[in-house]
């Protein structure tokens, strides 16, 4: 009876110890499990990025890579398809965002010429973020094909709003648009939409 009863500890004790290695090995790989998939993670947004940059010479690269690892979606994109609503997206808002401050900088301007350019821009921003809003429906939908076609059409805002301030410079001492640093992200952003979007059409 006592061989028995010691069998059973030996046992027991056996399985405890296996028990705790598993947590220990578990434990230690689940940070290595995190790191790889932040890595692959990595590795897709710059696959991609370095994609668009060669079907399309006006994507920056580096700029590609910041913007969409910056953005949580991006980040988490499991594939092309999920990229590219990111990038659109990101696209969409910042359309947006420049198109209210333009409506803002319009209400607050006193000069009439500089107050219906600003108009302007806001009606070319308003137009181009529903424009994208569209092509993010279609991207989501895998109609991908119609999706480059929009945010192709939606590209031109920050050159036709640029171009409603041409002559202007010299009235504003030298000044163009009032936000041109928006409206230069905004061109940045959409081309990236558009060479990751092109990658899947």
């Amino acid at each position: 009876m006592a061989r028995k009863q010691g069998g059973r500890g030996h046992i027991t004790s056996m399985a405890a110890a296996l028990a705790v290695a598993v947590a220990v090995l578990f434990l230690a790989g689940a940070p290595r499990t995190a790191q790889a998939a932040v890595m692959a993670a990595s590795a897709g947004i710059e696959e991609a990025c370095r994609g668009a940059a060669d079907r399309d010479a006006a994507v920056d690269y580096e700029h590609c890579v910041a913007s969409l690892s910056s953005d949580a979606e991006g980040r988490d994109a499991a594939d092309m398809h999920a990229l590219a609503a990111a990038a659109t997206r990101m696209a969409v808002e910042h359309a947006a965002a420049t198109e209210a401050r333009m409506e803002g900088l319009g209400e607050a301007e006193g000069n009439p010429r500089a107050r219906a350019r600003l108009g302007r821009c806001t009606e070319l921003y308003g137009a181009a973020a529903d424009v994208l809003r569209d092509a993010l429906d279609n991207i989501r939908a895998r109609v991908y094909g119609r999706a480059v076609e929009q945010i192709a059409a939606a590209l031109g805002a920050a050159e036709r709003c640029e171009d409603a301030w041409k002559g202007e410079e010299v009235a504003r001492g030298g000044g163009g648009v009032p936000v041109a640093g928006h409206d230069k992200e905004y061109g940045r952003l959409a081309v990236v939409a558009l060479g990751i979007t092109s990658g899947i059409a």
